[in-house]
């Protein structure tokens, strides 16, 4: 199988990210707040190529015409199901997005970054304009300006790619050591809705996403050997990307420490 030919290639940079240094690093409720504070950016921008794959294979426009391979029209509309309607815990539906947010808020978590970000992407129309004028971090800019870039280009099987190997199938080992560190730091903080956002990626990436991620890649690339390479160029790229965007949150943790 070609996927698992990407997944020997991407390995040690999944590493990379598993062992990053960042987790050591959130030791209190103010580091934890700076970590969602930035990492909202990588779950906005996920629905984003969410989005862009249901546009790109299955027909969103009127008049209905059956568009593309119906397999794989089911496997994004299952994703696009739970991912923009899911069950919070308190059984209302919301995207996860949605759901993120209130965990942030529930943790006293600054919101008003990313809320007036959406509202410049509103007003500009431009995402790249967007990014490029925004206060961001450097890092988080070049994050975000990669992730509309593979989307812009809009070859289904590279935006694929980076949604299965940059983030579907990375999320459920990477989210597990972030809750160890919550449980080990904030044993008498209520992050309850941040740990159940956490727990329901980790159920639905390992057990449904992932493997349905994974299907859509075969069936997007088939036996075209250089839609498999491209698949793997965008998979390492992405990949380089989260662990600068991770780079970029221990680099403000610190620079937090030293003022404080």
């Amino acid at each position: 199988m070609k996927t698992q030919i990407i997944h020997k290639k991407i390995e040690p940079f999944k590493q990379q990210l598993l062992q990053h240094s960042l987790y050591n690093e959130i030791k209190t409720v103010d580091d934890l707040r700076c970590f969602t504070e930035n990492h909202v950016f990588a779950v906005w921008d996920f629905m984003s190529l969410l989005k862009a794959l249901q546009n790109s294979l299955t027909c969103t426009t009127t008049p209905w015409m059956p568009i593309g391979n119906p397999e794989v029209r089911y496997l994004i509309n299952e994703i696009v199901l739970a991912e923009e309607t899911d069950l919070d815990s308190d059984g209302k539906h919301k995207s996860h997005y949605e759901m993120y947010l209130e965990a942030m808020q529930s943790c006293g978590a600054n919101t008003s970054v990313v809320i007036d970000f959406l509202n410049d992407v509103e007003a500009t129309q431009n995402i790249f304009v967007s990014i490029k004028q925004s206060n961001l971090h450097p890092k988080v800019k070049a994050f975000l300006d990669f992730t509309f870039r593979v989307i812009e280009e809009g070859k289904p099987h590279q935006i694929a790619a980076a949604f299965t190997f940059g983030r579907e199938d990375l999320i459920p080992a990477m989210f597990t050591e972030i809750l160890k560190e919550f449980e080990q730091n904030f044993p008498n903080n209520d992050l309850s809705k941040l740990v159940y956002y956490f727990e329901r990626h980790i159920e639905l990436d390992a057990d449904e996403h992932g493997p349905m991620a994974m299907k859509m890649i075969e069936e997007l690339c088939g036996n075209d050997d250089k839609k498999w390479q491209e698949a793997e160029e965008i998979s390492i790229l992405a990949l380089e990307h989260r662990i600068q965007l991770w780079n970029a949150i221990e680099e403000q943790i610190k620079e937090k420490e030293l003022i404080c």
